[in-house]
């Protein structure tokens, strides 16, 4: 009789349905939780069998050698927790007598050391942009160790195992999570833990945006200029420009580096001082080495109402606001051979592409397209006209104020009303500044006799239910000239130090002919009839007390005629002979002087 044949089932496999068949030996496999043993840790190991079956008990191994129970933390049949380096490998066995499955391959776990490791960005900014030269560098304190770097990313360009990684010419590829960690070069199964994360951003290059205040110059007041990136971020240099209108194309400006130089400034504001017309300003940032800007802002502009010496620009009708539906004419008038109107609004650049020629350019505006816009004129030169706030007001709306465009004199007077579309004048109007009813609807005009800066404001009208847009009244003063007393002080000076040597002269003038005897005196009666008081100033020689009524006075007499100043009686002689038209050679006075 045969003996039967045992059935053995491995994997699945019957040997007795096919006896010429190898039966397929299950493998172990061996997972960790961890490659490396982090500082007063443990790792976890996972032994398991492929094809899965129940019934398994498993062996561990540590460097070819088997486990014990004391290298282990705990031991849960198919589950450990080691806490020491090494390669651990395992196999699963049972039945009896035990089948062994083949051994699992080596897992190597590694020993963490203590070094603490982070990922240094530099330079030391939040966030980049396209085009920045950027190194991503690990660094690993504590010890002289010298290491062997291992990087991991999210990015899609992997850095090598170097302690930098230098990026020339940041992109969207370089964004991502970066992380490192060492492995000592005298031991390779040594490393340090794995760092935190760093997320490097890399965005596309930002713009610049730049805000002005005032908008509309004030006597006296400087303009401030900002210039912002969006989603700021540090290192950055601003740079500062006027905007200058370009020749051939009427919608671009060139920039003019302003006086902050090539440079730049670490502030994001810079102030115009002593800015008197209507300019306009862009800004650009940029940072770095080598530099990389972000794109140029637009324009902003200082508007001014005054009218400068290069152009101006006039509006038709002129007022300060035009219901929408109604034409206006703008012209530009000035030194320039080619003008152009531009305008700053909530809607867009008007467009007014006519060319002018000589010194005329006049655009036409059949219809207002915003409710509110500035209009000047540039020249292809550069210069810049006045500027003006134009008011837009619907047709449906009702009323609009009648007030100036330009600046007010100070001292001419003013007259504003409110209108109707047919430009029909109202009455029983109230008119309000600055929102502060200024007088009530007993006429249909508010006069300011005499405009003074205390009259700049808003102004608006009411007319029954209806209500006006408002208008800003500028008032510009007076150019005086400054007052001064030195030419006063001058003059008065010069008249009295003439009148002090003519009193000295007829002074000396006198005792010399008193000194001549009876000479001098027919000289005095000879101009005793006819001019008979002459008044000196008083000083203390009695002499100049005197009053020369042709008397007989001789008290001078006795003063010697030898202590008289050559000079003086030069500058004497001088006088006398200017008067010698009016007196008589035969004169006894011009013999006196002669002798």
């Amino acid at each position: 009789m045969q003996t039967p044949h045992r059935s053995l089932l491995v994997g699945g496999w019957d040997r007795t349905q096919d006896p010429s068949a190898k039966a397929a030996k299950p493998k172990a496999t061996l997972t960790a939780d961890m490659t490396a043993v982090p500082v007063g840790g443990h790792v976890t190991l996972t032994c398991s069998v492929r094809p899965a079956s129940t019934g398994w008990k498993f062996s561990w191994f540590k460097d070819d050698k088997d486990l014990t129970v004391e290298e282990t933390v705990s031991h849960l049949n198919e589950q450990i927790s080691v806490s020491q380096k090494g390669l651990y490998s395992c196999r699963g066995g049972r039945g009896n007598p035990i089948y062994y499955t083949e051994k699992s391959p080596e897992v190597r776990i590694d020993a963490t050391v203590s070094n603490s490791v982070k990922v240094i960005l530099q330079p030391y900014w939040s966030e980049f942009y396209e085009g920045e030269k950027i190194s991503v560098r690990c660094e690993i304190h504590g010890g002289d160790t010298e290491w062997d770097y291992e990087w991991d990313t999210t990015s899609s360009l992997k850095p090598s195992n170097q302690l930098e990684y230098s990026i020339s010419s940041a992109s969207s590829s370089h964004r991502g999570d970066y992380r490192c960690k060492g492995k000592e070069k005298s031991d390779q199964h040594k490393t340090t833990s794995w760092s935190p994360s760093v997320r490097l951003m890399v965005s596309d290059r930002p713009r610049s945006f730049l805000t002005v205040s005032p908008s509309w110059l004030s006597p006296g007041v400087p303009a401030t200029l900002k210039c912002d990136i969006k989603n700021p971020s540090q290192g950055w240099r601003f740079y500062w420009y006027k905007a200058v209108p370009h020749v051939s194309n009427r919608y671009i400006n060139n920039h003019q580096l302003l006086p902050s130089g090539v440079s730049g400034t670490a502030q994001d504001s810079y102030i115009i001082h002593r800015q008197t017309h209507t300019a306009g300003y862009i800004c650009r940032a940029g940072r770095g080495d080598p530099m990389i800007y972000a794109g140029y802002s637009e324009p902003k502009f200082v508007w001014s109402g005054d009218f400068p010496s290069e152009g101006s620009l006039r509006v038709n009708p002129d007022r300060g606001q035009h219901f929408t539906s109604e034409s206006i004419t703008l012209t530009c008038d000035g030194n320039s051979t080619e003008w152009r109107v531009r305008s700053f609004s909530e809607d867009g650049p008007l467009q007014c592409p006519s060319v002018g020629t000589m010194t005329r350019f006049t655009c036409d505006i059949s219809r207002l397209k915003s409710k509110n816009a500035v209009f000047w004129c540039e020249s292809a030169s550069g210069e810049f006209s006045n500027a003006v706030n134009i008011t837009g007001q619907a047709d449906d709306d009702g009323i609009i104020l009648v007030s100036p465009v330009h600046p007010v004199t100070e001292g001419t007077s003013v007259i504003l009303s409110c209108s109707l579309r047919e430009q029909k004048l109202l009455s029983n109007v109230f008119f309000y500044r600055n929102d502060k009813l200024i007088q009530n609807g007993s006429g249909g005009e508010l006069n300011i006799s005499s405009v003074s800066k205390s009259n700049e404001g808003f102004y608006k009208c009411q007319h029954s239910r209806q209500m006006s847009p408002r208008s800003w009244m500028s008032v510009k003063g007076v150019l005086r000239p400054r007052s001064s007393s030195y030419p006063v002080f001058l003059i008065v000076g010069s008249v009295f130090g003439i009148i002090l040597v003519i009193t000295a002269l007829l002074i000396l003038m006198y005792c010399f002919r008193k000194s001549k005897g009876s000479a001098a005196d027919q000289v005095v009666s000879h101009y005793g009839n006819q001019q008979k008081t002459y008044s000196s100033l008083h000083y203390a020689d009695h002499c100049a007390y005197d009053t020369i009524r042709g008397s007989e006075n001789t008290d001078c007499a006795q003063q010697e005629v030898q202590s008289v100043d050559v000079t003086a009686h030069v500058h004497l002689n001088v006088v006398i002979s200017a008067r010698q038209q009016a007196v008589p050679r035969e004169s006894p006075i011009y013999d006196i002087i002669q002798n």
